[in-house]
């Protein structure tokens, strides 16, 4: 800053000499007497005052968050959004995310399953760490195999992913990324502990344990284990609402880094067993009887992985990677007196390269993968409709990706991504997905995304739920079941989405609001037929339209400091031709209305509250029933509330407690008619599956985590 002496007159002109006073952060400050002021030299000289050695500036991130430079509309949800809710696994993790809806999948055997855009799960490619998740036999009850403590965080993209993770995608991608052997004064924790138990007689405990054993080399293990100990039977029908069992569940992974290689090595281990049915079912003596009504489910999963990776220190935007899993997964089930034993193997690899062109505005991925999965299933009934089938099917896919990223101007920013698969079924198909974002302003952003996806329909692993019902099954003409198959086991889709954000500040806190809109249409599917006959469940390839159209708004803003609200409406429409007549999908409410309110004390207290509201859906036919086994045609629409209040002890830096308790359903508010027919279950009326509401109602839970940096 330069100023006159202090004897200058009115126009700024004095006698003097002109004055320089020099000052910055860690110099001493000096003032020069300016005598030419062509030239000045001028020597920086440390200052002698104690120096600040470190600064630390803090920002407060939202829980769950769009990267805005990202053109995928991926929604990262982190571990503070999961500590919101119990998320004793990852089917529970959802409860906060207006984006994914998740119900049970039958009144007996307490499978959940996941809706994303309108349409069922299997049309949701779930990944861990970008390798193959719950896909296959995993699809009805994969989600319980997944304990939350072990997440770290997970992203949910609308819409079609990225061809290098494959050609599945429909609705969009769910990845998990799992606890890692990260140990710094920033990230990772040393040990991690959870305990949990409810009211319905629910115990949980997990136990995370990460050791250094060398600067390059790290080791983490996940344990898990819970039982289900409570007989649980709220509305009267005879039969319990959660299956009673016990699950062991644990990983071994590994971790090396050094000079730009990264590998990490691992295996999984799971045993999950549950009994179910009639509350006085005794599994020695009733088994394979009509005595009383039981259900038992088995399962074994084993399940290996290796991900190498290197980054040329010299050219950091150019790396290689190779990622693989193996996979042996067996089901031995019984529902009544239907059994259904089944066996999965899986082989996938993944190549990968990326580098740029010229400059970082032209960034490309090219790469190969390849897909072998092995079925070996077998169904056998011995009540009305005795039916002993085994179906086998071998699927093989090579493939190979390349995927450009143009970034012409920091506001733009496009992706094109086109693959090329084999499929020993299916022969030779093309997978093309484009992503465009644009900045419209700093704080408003378009994205548009479309692409085409492709899967094969496993229609016995995808419905164990039917299993537990006496409804006949009629497969007709799907591939690898039967004699007579075609082609028509491969599911097609093309998927079309808009998204519109806007970030805004209102009382100097910050706000975002978001608006999208997809629609995914089938050119085949795998119709799964509930209406034909309501003692029947039908399979058969589509013939007409089949189509889901989603609408979303949603806003999340700091009402007040440390008090977040995030509000949510969606709409689906979503129909399906069945026996050539267009009807909207059944079990899926068009409408859904969604609150979720997160208050934070200075004194470490956490309030969390999440409202749903969900519209009527439509039931399947059982008009031929005799009067007293019909169902309405239309369910209720009904609310859903829950809260958790957790305190917060210790030094997050080093070591802390969380100790929590919370309510679930709090309105007590539950479908009563779960199962026709629950007083006579080898009547061929007997049905579980029209389940359009909560299987259980209020429910109350407790536990700690424990944390060591």
């Amino acid at each position: 800053m330069i100023t006159p002496p202090l004897n200058s007159n009115e126009k700024g002109q004095g006698s003097g000499n002109l004055r320089l006073i020099i000052s910055y952060i860690g110099y001493k400050s000096d003032t020069l007497d300016v005598k030419n002021t062509n030239l000045v030299r001028v020597i920086l000289a440390q200052s002698d005052t104690k120096e600040l050695k470190e600064i630390e500036v803090n920002e407060r991130i939202n829980s769950s968050f769009v990267n805005a430079l990202e053109p995928l509309n991926t929604k990262t949800m982190s571990e503070k959004e999961l500590f919101k809710a119990a998320c004793c696994n990852l089917s529970e993790s959802f409860e906060t995310n207006p984006s994914v809806d998740v119900s049970f999948a039958d009144a007996v055997s307490g499978a959940k399953q996941i809706q994303m855009l309108g349409l069922s799960g299997i049309y949701t490619q779930l990944t861990n760490e970008n390798l193959p998740g719950t896909r296959g036999l995993a699809a009805n009850f994969g989600l319980g195999f997944i304990p939350g403590p072990w997440v770290e965080a997970i992203q949910v993209t609308k819409g079609v992913g990225s061809v290098a993770n494959g050609y599945e995608s429909m609705a969009g991608q769910i990845n998990v990324e799992l606890k890692k052997p990260d140990i710094t004064p920033k990230i990772g924790e040393r040990i991690y502990a959870n305990a949990y138990v409810n009211d319905f007689g629910r115990y949980e405990a997990n136990l995370n344990y990460t050791q250094k054993i060398s600067p390059k080399w790290a080791t983490t293990t996940l344990l898990h284990t819970n039982t289900q100990q409570g007989k649980i039977d709220q509305n009267g029908d005879g039969f319990i609402d959660i299956p009673l069992g016990t699950q062991f569940n644990g990983i071994s992974r590994w971790k090396y880094d050094s000079n730009g290689w990264m590998m990490q090595l691992g295996i999984k281990a799971l045993k999950d067993s549950r009994i179910g049915g009639q509350t006085n079912f005794n599994e020695i003596t009733d088994k394979g009887t009509t005595n009383r009504y039981g259900l038992g489910l088995n399962t074994e999963r084993i399940e290996g992985f290796a991900k190498i990776g290197y980054v040329f220190p010299q050219k950091k935007y150019k790396s290689v990677g190779f990622l693989s899993s193996v996979l042996d997964h067996t089901n031995d089930n019984y529902y009544g007196l239907t059994t259904y034993k089944a066996k999965q193997q899986t082989i996938y690899t993944n190549f990968i390269y990326q580098s740029i062109i010229g400059n970082t505005n032209h960034k490309y991925r090219v790469g190969a993968s390849y897909l072998l999965d092995r079925y070996n299933e077998n169904i056998k009934t011995q009540l009305f409709f005795p039916l002993d089938v085994n179906f086998k099917r071998t699927e093989s896919a090579v493939g190979a990706f390349v995927e450009y990223t143009w970034t012409p101007m920091p506001k733009f920013t496009a992706i094109a991504g086109l693959r090329g698969d084999y499929h020993n079924l299916f022969g030779f198909f093309l997978t093309p997905r484009v992503h465009v974002k644009y900045d419209i302003t700093e704080n408003t952003q378009i994205r548009l995304s479309a692409g085409r996806g492709q899967r094969t329909a496993d229609i016995l692993a995808e419905n164990t739920s039917v299993f537990a019902s006496s409804r006949q099954l009629g497969i007709n003409n799907i591939a690898g079941y039967g004699a007579n198959s075609t082609r028509g086991g491969a599911e097609i889709a093309w998927n079309y989405g808009l998204s519109f954000s806007q970030d805004f500040k209102l009382d100097y806190r910050k706000g975002n609001i978001t608006v999208d809109f997809y629609r995914t249409d089938f050119q085949n599917q795998v119709v799964v037929d509930y209406d034909k006959n309501p003692q029947q469940i039908n399979f058969y390839n589509l013939s007409g339209r089949s189509y889901s159209n989603s609408a979303q708004a949603e806003l999340n803003y700091e009402l007040f400091k440390r008090f977040d609200i995030r509000v949510a409406y969606r709409f689906y429409d979503v129909n399906t031709t069945y026996s050539d007549v267009l009807l909207q999908r059944p079990l899926i409410a068009k409408d859904r209305a969604f609150i979720n309110l997160a208050y934070e004390t200075k004194s470490k207290w956490k309030i969390d509250y999440t409202f749903n509201w969900n519209g009527s859906k439509r039931i399947p036919n059982t008009a031929t029933n005799p009067a007293n086994y019909r169902k309405n045609t239309t369910s209720p629409d009904y609310f859903i509330m829950n809260s958790q209040v957790s305190k917060s002890f210790g030094n997050p830096k080093k070591h802390w407690w969380d100790v929590y308790i919370g309510v679930e359903n709090i309105l007590d508010f539950r479908q009563q008619d779960l199962i026709i027919a629950s007083e006579a279950p080898f009547n061929p009326y007997f049905d579980t599956s029209l389940i359009w509401g909560p299987v259980i109602g209020r429910m109350f839970y407790g536990g700690f985590r424990y944390k060591l940096k």
